[in-house]
């Protein structure tokens, strides 16, 4: 092994604080999370985690130190999210596959916020943190039901905090489009919300 200082001169990335035989331990429970946040597919996340892994194991060299182990696994792992996003929404169509129904503005089109008339009623669950876990179950089941487009833009822009210029160019979506599927999205899970949690 070179010493360090002889690294430094050479330019070549330290990659002795890299230690692949211990990223299952560490960073696996971490980067499924991440994954299945995104994804809601159990064996899709750990698949994907799996592929990180292999994928980091493969890029080790190029590795510069300059984030920690767990950030590099994680930007390895949110491109193959990404990855999945464009391609369960290649091949669909940027219509609206949902029945349109004459509705009123609920947003305002300079910020994209609820207007406070439309604004969303509380639920009530902000202390109690089991019907919190309950609620959090009835909107993953909402999220499944979107469309595979409105759900990767809508996990990009409000889980991810993407910026919209970002989600659109890796989707391939134009900005008039990323904001009318945001605002469908919105009421999707908003009608569905009401239905399912009374």
């Amino acid at each position: 092994m070179m010493p360090a200082d002889k690294r430094l001169i050479l330019n070549q990335p330290d990659t002795s604080q890299i230690n692949p035989h211990r990223w299952v331990i560490l960073y696996a429970d971490y980067l499924f999370t991440y994954a299945i946040t995104r994804l809601n597919d159990e064996e899709l996340a750990k698949d994907l985690v799996q592929e990180t892994f292999l994928a980091a194991l493969e890029k080790v060299a190029q590795f510069k130190g300059n984030s920690s182990e767990r950030t590099w696994l994680t930007a390895i792992l949110k491109n193959k999210v990404v990855d999945v996003y464009r391609k369960n929404s290649s091949g669909l169509s940027k219509k609206s596959t949902v029945k349109e129904a004459q509705q009123q503005d609920f947003f305002d089109p300079e910020d994209g916020h609820w207007y406070e008339a439309h604004r969303p009623q509380e639920f009530g669950i902000e202390q109690d943190s089991i019907l919190n876990k309950e609620f959090n179950q009835i909107l993953q089941k909402c999220m499944q039901k979107l469309p595979a487009l409105w759900l990767s833009v809508y996990t990009m822009k409000h889980v991810d905090d993407e910026s919209t210029e970002l989600i659109c160019t890796q989707l391939k979506v134009s900005a008039a489009n990323f904001w009318v599927i945001i605002h469908r999205t919105k009421l999707n899970l908003r009608a569905c919300l009401q239905k399912n949690w009374a």
